[in-house]
């Protein structure tokens, strides 16, 4: 990723930065993330970062803000679709656990992880599992479910995901999505129709084709 040592004076921006450090963190973790570090795989002089960042815990908070905005705010965004029927609004929701683009797994681990050892990081992702479960109760409510049911059923599906990152599993996208139906059924109670499960299919099919391959 050395990107900056043909452009003499360009000193990055704030995502390249981030880019760079979010790589580091997925790979080897946050102890990894450190300027000097950053500052060889990017091509860039080490005081290039401090004209985009204070330190190296502004660059950490950056992480923190991005992982928070991307997963639990994309979650949210998706408890929140329009949707006629629970199985669909089940479907809009379960796009975050195939779409890496909605919900990175693989920086969820990461943050997990991080937040073993480091208190501030961790009451960031307290308060993001109860953001994320309060969406998903809300999901529920608006289809007629009862507070209790709602925010059970919530946390059984949230804590069935965050299962599947923890472990790290490595179910094949296809077997996946060949399970979906089924666990639109078991969270919701509600089999999601042919024309429901087409359109979720429609939407990830290119994910599927690159899964299968030729």
């Amino acid at each position: 990723m050395n990107i900056g040592r043909n452009d003499r004076g360009w000193r990055g921006t704030p995502d390249v930065w981030l880019d760079a450090a979010y790589s580091m963190l997925v790979d080897a973790g946050v102890e990894a993330v450190k300027v000097m570090p950053l500052a060889e795989r990017l091509g860039l002089s080490r005081t290039s970062f401090y004209w985009h960042f204070a330190d190296r815990e502004a660059l950490l908070a950056g992480l923190v803000d991005r992982w928070r905005q991307q997963n639990t705010g994309n979650l949210v965004a998706r408890c929140e679709a329009p949707a006629a029927t629970i199985a669909e609004a089940m479907l809009n929701l379960i796009d975050c656990w195939v779409d890496q683009t909605l919900f990175d797994s693989r920086l969820e681990f990461a943050m997990r992880t991080w937040s073993l050892t480091a208190p501030d990081v961790a009451a960031a992702m307290a308060e993001a599992d109860t953001a994320r479960a309060a969406a998903i109760t809300d999901l529920f409510r608006r289809f007629g479910y009862d507070a209790t049911e709602a925010e059970t059923r919530a946390w059984t599906l949230y804590l069935t995901q965050v299962g599947y990152i923890a472990v790290r599993s490595d179910e094949s996208f296809a077997v996946r999505l060949g399970r979906i139906p089924a666990y639109v059924l078991t969270f919701s109670g509600q089999a999601p129709t042919g024309a429901e499960v087409a359109a979720f299919r429609s939407r990830h099919a290119f994910r599927l084709d690159a899964a299968t391959g030729p």
